[in-house]
């Protein structure tokens, strides 16, 4: 299975948008959305059945038992999260699950052994199967290990089409651990920038994260013709770092609508469809080349 991740580097560029193109034109039977902080990659791939779906156990939280505990402190004292409160009217020691980081300082001062540390479901996975294989999750709010999370999605992804040649998978913004876990094992990162400030100083960064993994990274810039100036910059940044230019995508008032409506760009007859199947032909292009001279 080859695996082409779409990132971005920032919120907001059309990385979902592009993602749900290229699914449609490859007819992918595997794909996954890897913004388990805020996935809506399911927003415009409608699915015909009910997702199967099982709970995400993060870091264990700590839980004090009332019967046991005799107040000494010491828990609070050395949480360095501030995660354990006293009740103001009945004195209890209580741990606030949306701090605690699962640590176990304070099981190991506790001499009463009042202190346990237990699983905890930080959110949870979701497998769509159709004709096609969608995996996805969405990440409980206030918790962490959201890298752990999407090593999961991806993993439920390859189980469920261990036969599927392409899967193509939506990152998440930025340059974070959800980001680093997408990037580890794919064969190739597509990066949407846009021509702006922000969007050029972001694409730079997610170049060089990728470059740490030794992952294979492409360009294409997605509504380049709302700035020319920034998009021939960052034309000329790929061609002085050897980076494959995948192409151009307009800024198109009617994606957008399509976008809103639930629709992906291809399934409208509008600019920056049209323009979006060049990207995908030259992106497929040049996976199957950098997998060639492997």
């Amino acid at each position: 299975m080859k695996q082409l991740l779409i990132l971005s580097g920032k919120g907001g560029t059309g990385k979902t948008t592009v993602s749900s193109a290229f699914i449609k034109f490859a007819n992918a039977k595997a794909y996954a959305d890897c913004d388990v902080d805020a996935p809506n990659l399911h927003l415009i791939m409608k699915q015909s059945s009910e997702p199967k779906t099982k709970n995400y156990y993060g870091l264990p939280k700590a839980e004090i038992d009332a019967n046991l505990c005799v107040q000494c402190d010491m828990c609070r004292d050395n949480c360095r999260f501030n995660a354990i409160k006293v009740d103001s009217l009945t004195n209890e020691y209580k741990v606030d699950k949306f701090v605690c980081e699962g640590c176990g300082v304070c099981q190991a001062v506790c001499k009463t052994n009042a202190v346990s540390l237990l699983p905890d479901i930080a959110g949870e996975l979701m497998l769509y199967e159709d004709d096609d294989v969608f995996s996805t999750a969405q990440l409980k709010m206030g918790s962490g290990t959201s890298g752990m999370l999407v090593t999961e999605v991806k993993k439920q992804m390859k189980e469920a089409a261990p036969i599927a040649e392409l899967a193509i998978i939506d990152g998440s913004p930025g340059i974070g651990c959800p980001v680093i876990a997408s990037i580890s094992g794919v064969n190739m990162v597509l990066i949407v920038a846009e021509p702006s400030i922000s969007g050029i100083s972001d694409m730079e960064r997610i170049i060089k994260t990728a470059s740490k993994f030794q992952t294979k990274v492409a360009v294409c810039i997605n509504k380049y013709d709302t700035n020319i100036e920034n998009t021939a910059k960052i034309e000329l940044f790929c061609r002085s770092c050897n980076i494959p230019f995948a192409g151009e995508i307009p800024f198109d008032s009617n994606a957008a609508k399509a976008i809103n409506n639930g629709k992906s760009i291809v399934e409208i007859d509008c600019a920056a469809g049209n323009a979006a199947i060049k990207v995908y032909k030259e992106t497929i292009k040049i996976l199957n080349f950098m997998e060639e001279i492997k």
